[in-house]
């Protein structure tokens, strides 16, 4: 590994010796760029109101009396339209841009939520008006979540550093979106909590709305949807180490992903009670924000080999609570997991935005996204049965060994063992090369 202050490889200047290592200047700070220091508000903005949500749907469900079950259809009436539209969000991005997709979906966002707001101060609430909206602004998420990736590479040209800092950013919402809530909703109102959750989807659609210059890089041309969505599968099949990290990860959401979260927490709670889990998972947050630092740093040569290596410690996670382990010793594997998958995360989201091109970088991230995500519910689901049938701890035990099994598939398959931090420049002839130094 390298860091910013250590020799990387270089291009070859006049009067260098071909293979020879130069020093290569690091990358301006992406807080020096305006459209960064926007774009981080806005991200900064969407998330907090992301970590807020779960509290106060929860509240707002349980309190208009619909139960637990309620809760899970509402979760349910937000997440289906995220995995069932978000190829289209990524069609849509590289169609009309980005920030023009973000900023659309932060209005929407924000209406659906203080129109449940307004539902909540005036009237009896109908668990199917939360599930419309909730519904609506699931479907929102995924016109959004797309356009995230492709506008990183436009805003900061340090897109490695710009990707950790916004990892600690999403790490610092995660843990205190879910604080605020719960204050609002104890000292004031649940409706009150939707108006601030409102309130951040448009502080990010105000601050998304200057880089419109900015996401201007699209693809051209009046394909149908169809057509473009082929395109982006096309870009998607045919790196190997793309959709051979998500097959990978998809499995790993089944089978770690999903039971880890439902079935560690109740075996934390049970063990160190509730006070205990709340600090473990602080614990995981902090570990979080350390990976994110670390991921501003540290420059490995082959990043997905480093980013699968750091991820072998969140193998701790569900192995801490399935064996027992005591206070002080989970407390320590929060912290070594949280920062194990923080430093994976930048390592991963900063290879997709150097080795995928801009136009299609949208469809590509929605397909990434996708695939990651839709096995995790069913892996949820699946966790509570697996649980009662064999025990918690033995279905957690088996998490830890698929987690080791697919992290070595990555670290075993050639095209993602061999993918180097920036892409590899293919050679042109001179008339290509000097078409292609045109200034646009």
């Amino acid at each position: 590994m390298t860091t910013d202050d250590e020799p990387t490889p270089g291009p070859h200047a006049p009067g260098t010796v071909p293979g020879a290592i130069e020093a290569e200047p690091a990358p301006p700070s992406p807080w020096r760029s305006r459209p960064f220091r926007l774009f981080f508000t806005a991200r900064s903005a969407s998330m907090l109101a992301d970590g807020m949500l779960m509290v106060s749907l929860t509240t707002a469900v349980l309190g208009a009396g619909y139960g637990a079950s309620g809760v899970g259809y509402a979760l349910a009436a937000w997440m289906t339209p995220i995995a069932l539209l978000v190829l289209f969000g990524g069609v849509l991005a590289d169609r009309f841009t980005p920030q023009v997709m973000m900023v659309g979906a932060d209005v929407v966002r924000m209406l659906a939520m203080l129109a449940l707001a307004v539902l909540l101060m005036t009237t009896d609430v109908r668990l199917w008006h939360i599930l419309a909206l909730m519904a609506l602004s699931g479907a929102a998420t995924a016109m959004f979540q797309p356009g995230v990736a492709s506008m990183v590479p436009q805003v900061a040209e340090d897109i490695q550093r710009a990707n950790a800092v916004l990892r600690i950013s999403e790490a610092m919402s995660a843990l205190i979106g879910p604080g605020l809530a719960g204050l609002l909703v104890a000292y004031w109102q649940v409706a009150g909590s939707y108006l601030v959750i409102a309130a951040a989807y448009g502080l990010s659609a105000l601050t998304l709305l200057p880089l419109r210059a900015i996401g201007a890089v699209h693809e051209d041309g009046d394909d149908h949807v169809l057509h473009r969505l082929r395109t982006g599968w096309h870009e998607f099949r045919s790196r190997s180490w793309l959709w051979g990290v998500i097959v990978i990860w998809a499995t790993y959401g089944l089978f770690v992903f999903g039971p880890a979260i439902p079935l560690g927490a109740a075996l934390l709670t049970e063990q160190h009670g509730s006070a205990g889990y709340g600090w473990i998972a602080s614990a995981d947050g902090f570990g979080t924000i350390v990976g994110g630092l670390l991921g501003m740093r540290v420059r490995p040569a082959r990043p997905l080999v480093a980013g699968a290596l750091a991820m072998f410690f969140f193998t701790l996670n569900p192995l801490a609570p399935a064996l027992g382990w005591s206070f002080l010793a989970t407390l320590l594997t929060g912290i070594l997991a949280g920062c194990g998958f923080a430093f994976w995360g930048v390592m991963w989201a900063t290879s997709v935005q150097t080795h995928i091109p801009l136009a299609v970088l949208s469809r590509v991230y929605a397909y990434d996204v996708a695939g990651s995500i839709m096995a995790i519910p069913l892996g949820r689901a699946l966790a509570g049965p697996a649980a009662d049938s064999l025990g918690a701890d033995r279905v957690l035990l088996f998490s830890c060994a698929v987690s080791v099994l697919c992290l070595s598939a990555m670290l075993a398959t050639p095209a993602i063992r061999r993918l180097p931090r920036t892409p590899t420049a293919v050679p042109q002839p001179p008339a290509a090369v000097s078409e292609s130094a045109r200034p646009a």
